[in-house]
C-alpha cells in the first residue's frame, strides 16, 4: 500500500514533487517605454493549434507581469542550452535584467533573446486566475524555430541537459 504525506505538513514538499518534472525555460520580454522588460518562466506549455495558443504562469506577486500584461505583443523565446546565465538574469529581482543579454525587438515591441530554440511573437488572449498564480493565454501572431538547437531544461532545481536515446 501506498502513503503520501500531506501537503500541510512541508510546503516545500509540493516544491520538491514539482521539480521532478523537467521543464524547458523561456523568456517572456517586451518594450516598456523604450526598454526591455522581461522574466523567466518555466510554466510554459502548448495549448492549442487552432487558434494558436501557448500558456505560461505568473506569480500574483510578479511586479514584472503587470508591467507586460498590456504590451500590444510579446516575445516569448525558448532558451537554448548555455542560456543559464541568462535565466538566472531574468529571475532576479533588479533593475537591468538585461545587461549582458543579447536580444532583439520586433516591429510590435516583442522582445527576444539571441539564439534561442524558438521565438514566438504573441498576444495576451485572456487570463485565469489559478491558486497564487495567473494562467496568461498568448495567442501566437508569429515564430522562428529551430528544433536541431537543444533546449535549457530545468529538474530538480538545477539546469540539466537532455541525452539522445
Amino acid at each position: 500500500m501506498i502513503a503520501f504525506e500531506p501537503i500541510s505538513a512541508d510546503p516545500g514538499l509540493l516544491r520538491r514533487a514539482f521539480g521532478c518534472f523537467p521543464s524547458g525555460v523561456t523568456a517572456v520580454c517586451a518594450l516598456v517605454d523604450g526598454e526591455p522588460v522581461g522574466m523567466a518562466a518555466s510554466s510554459f506549455t502548448s495549448v492549442s493549434v487552432t487558434p494558436p495558443l501557448v500558456s505560461v504562469c505568473f506569480q500574483e506577486s510578479s511586479a514584472t507581469w503587470p508591467r507586460l500584461r498590456d504590451r500590444p505583443r510579446l516575445g516569448i523565446s525558448v532558451l537554448a542550452e548555455g542560456h543559464d546565465d541568462i535565466c538566472m538574469n531574468l529571475s532576479r529581482k533588479c533593475d537591468d535584467r538585461f545587461a549582458d543579454i543579447a536580444w532583439d525587438h520586433a516591429a510590435h515591441g516583442g522582445v527576444f533573446v539571441h539564439d534561442a530554440t524558438a521565438w514566438l511573437e504573441c498576444s495576451l488572449y485572456s487570463e485565469v486566475p489559478a491558486g497564487d498564480h495567473t494562467v496568461a493565454l498568448l495567442e501566437i501572431h508569429g515564430l522562428r524555430a529551430d528544433p536541431e538547437a537543444a533546449p535549457l531544461v530545468f529538474h530538480g532545481s538545477r539546469f540539466r541537459r537532455l541525452a539522445a536515446i
